[in-house]
């Protein structure tokens, strides 16, 4: 039997999950970096080409440690995979890494109750940073997918950069569009997070506000009769 109290897990797991945040989300951006040389860089970029192999195979390495120690710390077996399915996705994908927004969002539901503003602000910004980091990853795996295609509309990255901006914004002009099945369905990935984020984002947004208004309420004096 362990000599460690029954309710230490879930403080072990939150510390670890604390302390690898910002590693993690380093590693995140070699991985992205690694990737990216591999999807741009000419075929005969050497050693370059070989050294992002190396990068983006070390990273997702870092990820799969990480994933298993979670498990670990959890002790919930195969409820993980149920519960923390986003880590499952992160894993498999790397490159939807930014997507961990959902629990920064899921945090501050939770402290409706009590809200605190720089909880608030964090998802503003974060989000923010998670379309940027998820636009350009869509915009390399599509053009990854679709610029030797024979009848492809995306032919350059640059075209996959202003189809991205595009899908993410939802506003979708049609004169570029996927035709690979790789490339659609990363699209329909990015139709979804596009739809929420903005719903991130301004429900977040909305409700600091109206936090920021209640406390000023609250410190106005009553009006005399």
């Amino acid at each position: 039997m362990s000599d460690q109290p029954a309710d230490s897990t879930p403080s072990r797991f939150t510390r670890w999950d604390r302390r690898t945040e910002g590693p993690l989300f380093l590693a995140s951006f070699l991985f992205l970096l690694g990737y990216a040389v591999r999807v741009l860089a000419p075929h005969d970029a050497q050693p370059w080409r070989g050294i992002a192999l190396i990068l983006v195979c070390s990273t997702w390495l870092v990820f799969a440690v990480d994933y298993v120690v979670r498990i670990r710390l959890s002790r919930q077996g195969l409820r993980f995979f149920r519960d923390h399915w986003l880590d499952t996705l992160v894993l498999l994908l790397p490159l939807l890494r930014p997507l961990r927004l959902v629990e920064v969002y899921a945090a501050v539901q939770r402290r409706r109750a009590q809200p605190r503003l720089n909880l608030y602000a964090r998802v503003i910004a974060y989000s923010g940073l998670t379309a940027l980091l998820l636009g350009f990853s869509a915009a390399l795996a599509v053009y990854h997918q679709e610029h030797t295609v024979p009848g492809a509309t995306i032919r350059t990255f640059g075209d996959s950069v202003w189809w991205t901006c595009e899908t993410l914004t939802t506003v979708g002009y049609g004169d570029m569009t996927p035709i690979t099945p790789g490339g659609r369905v990363v699209a329909v990935g990015l139709m979804f997070c596009g739809l929420a984020l903005l719903g991130a984002v301004t429900g977040s947004f909305s409700s600091w506000l109206v936090q920021l208004f209640t406390r000023e309420d609250e410190k106005r004096p009553p009006e005399r009769g």
